[in-house]
């Protein structure tokens, strides 16, 4: 594996690592040019074993041989000391190992639904953090794919792709371009589409029927203002997790695994 030694943060060979922190930037660079970042070991492997092609990796000079036993192929392997790496990315990258993967195609929203069961579907999510511990809930707790309303965050962005433990590769992904008419469509799919919210009138989670949890396609607002009203008129049951000690809700990502869970105990059983 040939190591290409990296001593300009502004060495145009590592253009696709700049400004990693820059949201702004990184969301006007990354999908045109059809890439995303991954970060950390674990999570570019995953990426490799879910099919996306490498363009390079960018390693601290002292991890290399952390990825001696890759195949590489054609995408170059730099290397350069940590202050070199913090003054391209921006940031410190303690993992020591950062790679750039070419984007696939992404499946259409009927194709996703199709090949599912039990998916959550997310309106205005653009916290990435959110957004990656919400696919690492789904790949964990039984739901087969995620469907993002049009302003939802890129879940390839590095933020949600780390948060994921690269789970993001392995739950398939697609946008409902229509909102919220595309809701339409997951329920001709089959599905029945249940909107969380913490009113007090919505049905408790636990108190579903056999019919309702059979094929659900969960519903869940962005952190702070939750769904639209259009969203929850849009859909066939508000939903709520019941609570204690007066706390109105949940984080997003927090409600989703309690839900996540509850859709699927009986899988377990």
């Amino acid at each position: 594996m040939p190591i290409h030694p990296i001593t300009d943060p502004d060495d145009d060979r590592i253009a696709d690592y700049r400004a990693l922190t820059d949201v702004e930037l990184r969301t006007r660079w990354e999908p045109p040019h059809g890439l995303f970042i991954a970060e950390g070991e674990l999570v570019l492997r995953r990426a490799l074993r879910a099919g996306y092609p490498a363009r390079s990796y960018l390693v601290d000079a002292k991890r290399v041989d952390q990825l001696a036993d890759l195949d590489t192929g054609d995408a170059p392997v730099y290397a350069a000391t940590q202050d070199v790496l913090q003054r391209a990315t921006g940031f410190h990258v303690h993992r020591g190992v950062l790679a750039s993967f070419r984007r696939k195609p992404l499946p259409v929203a009927a194709d996703v639904l199709a090949a599912a069961r039990r998916v959550v579907i997310l309106e205005d999510v653009n916290n990435h953090t959110n957004l990656g511990a919400v696919f690492r809930g789904a790949a964990a707790l039984g739901i087969d794919a995620v469907l993002l309303s049009p302003s939802c965050a890129d879940p390839l962005y590095r933020r949600s792709v780390r948060v994921s433990m690269g789970e993001v590769f392995a739950v398939p992904y697609a946008k409902l371009e229509q909102w919220p008419a595309g809701l339409d469509q997951v329920r001709e799919a089959g599905f029945t589409v249940l909107a969380m919210t913490p009113a007090p009138d919505a049905v408790p989670i636990q108190r579903l029927t056999p019919a309702q949890r059979e094929r659900a396609a969960l519903l869940l607002g962005a952190e702070g203002p939750g769904l639209t009203a259009a969203a929850q008129s849009a859909s066939d049951v508000r939903v709520v997790i019941p609570m204690r000690r007066g706390v109105d809700s949940l984080n997003v990502a927090a409600a989703a695994a309690v839900t996540f869970w509850e859709l699927g105990r009986d899988d377990f059983a």
